[in-house]
Order: C-alpha cells, then sequence, then structure tokens
C-alpha cells in the first residue's frame, strides 16, 4: 500500500492519498481548498498540488474520503473529482450536521439536508474497496455527530478523532460534539491491534517539533496524553470539557462549515453571477444582539406591497 501525505501549513491538515500498489487505484482523503478569509479569495494551489501528484503517479481515483464537516478549512473534494473523477464520501449522519448548521446559516428551502450533495454516504461498518485493498469505514462520533475514520488495511485515518500523542485529541465543544461519546469512539480505535498504523488529519506540532502524521495505536494507548495509560471517560470529559471553553473558534469555521456541508460545493450565485457566504453575528455565542443599535428593515417596495395586499394594479 502506498501513503502519500500532503501538509497544508495554514490550517495544519494533513491529506493523504492512499492507492494500491498492484492495480493503481487510490483514495484521497481529506484535500484542502485554499481561502484567503481577509479578502474572499478562493484559490487551487495546494489541491492543484495532489492533483499533480496523482496525475504523474498515474494513478486512478475511486474515492476522495472526508472524515467529517471539517470547521478549519474548506475541502477541495469537487474540484479534485472534476480534475480526477472518484466519488465524494461522508459519514451518514453528515444529515445530523446539515440540519444543525441549516438553522445556524439560516439557510432556505433550496439547501438540502439529506446528504445527497455527497456521493456515498457510510454507515458504521460499511466496507469497501480500493483495487486490491480493503477498506472498512468506522463511525466515531464525538467531535462532531458525523465523525469517520477510515481502516485501510493496516492504516487507519483517524480525522480529527486523535492527534500525535503529544497533542491529544479533538474539542467537543462545536454543536453536536460529545465529550463522553468521544472517549467511547477513541476507546474503539484504541482496541484494534497495536500494530495498526494511526495516520492523522492535523499537526499543530506542539513546542515547535517536526511534522508528524503517523503513529500506531499502541502508541496512542501508552502516550496519548489524553487517553493514554489508565485515564477514564469521568476524567477524559472533565478534562476536555475544561480545556474546550479556553479555545477560540477556528479562524475559517464560518465559511468552511457552509462549504464543508455542501460537499465543498460554492452556494448559488446571486441574479449578477456574484457568490457570497454568510456571516451570523453572535451564531456561536456572544452578547444578546438586541442590546444593539440596529438598522431599521427597509419600507417594501410599490411591487412588495401590490404583492403583500394583493393590489391589482
Amino acid at each position: 500500500m502506498l501513503i502519500k501525505h500532503f501538509f497544508d501549513p495554514d490550517s495544519s491538515t494533513l491529506s493523504y492519498v492512499v492507492a494500491c500498489p498492484t492495480t493503481g487505484h487510490c483514495v484521497i482523503i481529506d484535500p484542502v481548498l485554499d481561502f484567503d478569509y481577509a479578502s474572499g479569495t478562493i484559490s487551487t494551489e495546494t489541491a492543484d498540488g495532489l492533483i499533480g501528484y496523482v496525475r504523474d503517479a498515474g494513478l486512478s481515483v475511486d474515492l476522495i474520503l472526508e472524515t467529517h464537516v471539517h470547521a478549519d478549512h474548506l475541502t477541495a473534494a469537487p474540484y479534485i473529482r472534476q480534475a480526477l473523477g472518484g466519488q465524494i464520501a461522508i459519514g451518514a449522519k453528515i444529515t445530523q450536521v446539515q440540519n444543525t448548521f441549516a438553522q445556524v446559516f439560516n439557510e432556505g428551502s433550496d439547501f438540502a439536508q439529506d446528504g445527497s450533495q455527497f456521493d456515498r454516504v457510510f454507515a458504521d461498518g460499511d466496507s469497501f474497496e480500493v483495487g486490491h485493498l480493503k477498506g472498512v469505514a468506522m463511525h466515531v462520533p464525538g467531535h462532531t455527530p458525523a465523525c469517520m475514520a477510515y481502516l485501510l488495511e493496516d492504516a487507519l485515518f483517524v480525522g480529527d478523532t486523535l492527534f500525535m500523542p503529544d497533542a491529544g485529541t479533538a474539542r467537543c465543544d462545536f454543536p453536536g460534539g460529545d465529550a463522553t461519546a468521544l472517549f467511547q469512539s477513541i476507546q474503539r480505535l484504541l482496541a484494534l491491534p497495536g500494530e495498526t498504523r494511526v495516520f492523522v488529519c492535523h499537526d499543530y506540532q506542539p513546542e515547535n517539533r517536526e511534522l508528524a502524521y503517523e503513529t500506531t495505536v499502541a502508541e496512542q494507548r501508552e502516550k496519548n496524553i489524553h487517553v493514554g495509560g489508565d485515564i477514564q471517560a469521568e476524567d477524559f470529559v472533565r478534562m476536555r470539557e475544561a480545556r474546550d471553553v479556553q479555545l477560540g473558534m477556528p479562524s475559517l469555521i464560518l465559511p468552511s462549515l457552509q462549504i464543508n456541508m455542501r460537499a465543498g460545493l460554492i452556494p448559488a450565485a446571486d441574479k449578477d453571477d456574484r457568490f457570497f457566504l454568510k456571516v451570523p453575528l453572535n451564531g456561536f455565542g456572544g452578547i444578546n444582539m438586541t442590546e444593539l443599535p440596529k438598522e431599521a428593515s427597509p419600507a417594501p417596495s410599490i411591487a412588495e406591497q401590490d404583492l403583500l395586499t394583493g393590489d391589482p394594479r
């Protein structure tokens, strides 16, 4: 099995190409689309590097796997599908995430909340093949309700569920997150054979150490600073909840959620063919908006008044 990692330093995200060496079929896991929030500029340099690697290696893409709806980067999945083919897949609980954030972003009836933006949705235990490689999807809720880990032969891609042992585990304070569920999910992963290789989705390089992205189940059991050793569920939950309240929101959470819950598709253009994302004020906390002065709602136009009153003029 061939595994190639790609690192996006802006979001500390790791993406992977995993290929069957005998057939050349591959999957791409958690690809990144570049976004400069200050200017609202989307670009594709990171994704183009991944696409170039796949083409140069002569690989054929079967699946583009999302471990969850990321809150810290935009996914490049549909851009890569357009260039290389393959199906975009995520966990079946995506519908719960869509339902939650459709409310946060005041999405209209045009936004489907049934996961239909994705080509495939995996339930826990669903299997898939990549050439001669055997894969299994594992539902690992906690960070989000829809988180999935993907086990391909002896390689486990854990998304945000686990980080490298010196960085611990993912936060659980986003809507639908649950520290108890995360602990249970992690215990399930740590029950896999100790020699199972673990590939993480983020490395924040604590103490400015070199980039690291691969560990083992055995190393996680022994050394993970949040769940290693004999840490019990109640201790983990207490630690996680106390830690999470001190964390700021990811800088790209608002654009990321809107794009990623759509499988990476950009919301439809307005009548002038312009594209926009929303910023829900105080959608994740803050003061009561009624305490701030606000612009008055504009009076309806004559045409709108006619529609409201039924005036036939």
